[in-house]
């Protein structure tokens, strides 16, 4: 029986035959959403027979909507979403010289989205260009509403900028702007709530999977009131919320003040040994390095919009590209999802049959966890990790690997439906 998911106590109550709103999206986007569909209803009929299954539902949004509805994102679309809490996209092209900044980051913010999930792991045969990417297992939650994907800009020369820099030199009294007749402005909006609610996440999603650690990225050394105040309220928030769950690099560093390096160390490995979750913060450009060179020492990442932005597509250049990337927007006290594929439009090779659509089928793979379908995502991972390994592979992997086999985008969704046991 059709039904919609429905949240209750915080807890989803997802029924046997879930209605998914999905956005076909832009350029390759009609290429992908089918095949992945058809992967993922596949693995559905394998793990539960015909008990389960998900009735799709299409919503507009992007170019489709505008030709439709003269509109690039119908109310109609967003209710959608809020009706059935979860749904998933394919890629948007954003407008150009359009009042939206962002179809992306519009969703986000009309539905409060505030975290950006993007697990990032390695498929035995992707090629990387890094030696040993098996040791890449990262969780990067990152906060998806405030920084400077505010959107909270002034253009130089234009009468409410001039407003605004008067403000700030007459009223504040602010000497540091190098050039003031000609500076643009932005905003960066960093708040204790926003904050607290990303990194409560990601300390739960640790706790919850038994993860051994959750990094805060950040760039406090120079920004002290905004990234400085994010990686002071997570350590906060951490020792408060989970004493007992975790154990933080400050609490080590006070114990190393009081007792010595010995008695902290010796903390530190107690800590360990008994799976609480080391909680830690590195500077923004160490941990790029870092994540390079030491990928191993990090697992779940909590870090804001801007970073959030440059970390998830360096780790995922890591394991083979953005291809190959899923993506989640959550807000995990109302419910609402909606997963992504976390590429762009690619108009260039769109009906070509080139596309990758493990993006959007990995990122559906993380929809159904959510849902608590844990057997179709075990199985469909299985499959694609033989896929890969057998080097069968869309035009985006095939020019990067040597005796390889080159599919089309239905092809290698074909083959992979056949790797499901």
């Amino acid at each position: 029986m059709t039904e919609k998911i429905k949240i209750n106590g915080g807890q989803l109550r997802v029924p046997n035959e879930p209605i998914i709103p999905f956005i076909e999206g832009d350029g390759i986007g009609k290429d992908i959403t089918k095949p992945s569909q058809k992967v993922i209803d596949a693995a559905i009929k394998k793990a539960y027979g015909e008990t389960k299954k998900i009735i799709w539902k299409e919503v507009l949004a992007g170019e489709k909507a505008l030709k439709l509805t003269g509109n690039y994102l119908p109310e109609e679309t967003i209710e959608a979403f809020k009706e059935h809490l979860i749904g998933i996209k394919g890629p948007l092209q954003t407008p150009v010289g359009e009042g939206i900044r962002s179809l992306n980051v519009a969703l986000r913010q009309t539905l409060d989205l505030f975290v950006c999930l993007r697990p990032v792991r390695w498929f035995k045969g992707v090629p990387s260009p890094i030696r040993y990417p098996s040791l890449v297992d990262m969780h990067i939650f990152r906060e998806n509403t405030e920084d400077i994907y505010a959107g909270i800009e002034f253009m130089a020369g234009e009468e409410n900028t001039k407003k605004f820099r008067d403000f700030l030199i007459n009223e504040l009294g602010v000497s540091k702007i190098r050039f003031p007749e000609s500076s643009s402005f932005g905003i960066k909006p960093i708040s204790k709530e926003g904050s607290e609610r990303l990194i409560r996440a990601a300390l739960q999603y640790a706790v919850n999977r038994e993860l051994p650690s959750v990094t805060i990225v950040h760039k406090g050394n120079i920004m002290k009131f905004t990234e400085g105040a994010f990686k002071n309220w997570g350590y906060d928030l951490a020792e408060n919320e989970f004493a007992g769950k975790v154990f933080t690099w400050r609490q080590f560093e006070k114990i190393k003040a009081d007792s010595g390096l010995m008695d902290a160390e010796k903390a530190l490995n107690g800590a360990k040994k008994e799976g609480k979750v080391i909680v830690k913060d590195v500077i923004t450009d160490a941990f790029l390095q870092e994540s390079l060179l030491r990928p191993f020492e990090h697992s779940v990442i909590a870090t804001m919009n801007l970073n959030g932005d440059y970390i998830s597509d360096q780790l995922a250049a890591m394991v083979g590209g953005i291809g190959i990337s899923p993506g989640a927007n959550i807000n995990y006290k109302n419910g609402y999802a909606i997963f992504e594929a976390t590429h762009g439009t690619a108009p260039g090779i769109a009906g070509t049959g080139k596309a990758n659509p493990s993006s959007l089928i990995l990122s559906a793979l993380m929809m159904l966890e959510y849902m608590g379908w844990d057997e179709v995502s075990e199985l469909v991972y299985d499959a694609m990790e033989h896929t890969f390994a057998k080097r069968r592979v869309t035009s985006d992997l095939y020019a990067l690997m040597d005796g390889a086999t080159l599919l089309s985008t239905s092809e290698f969704a074909d083959e992979v439906i056949k790797n499901i046991h």
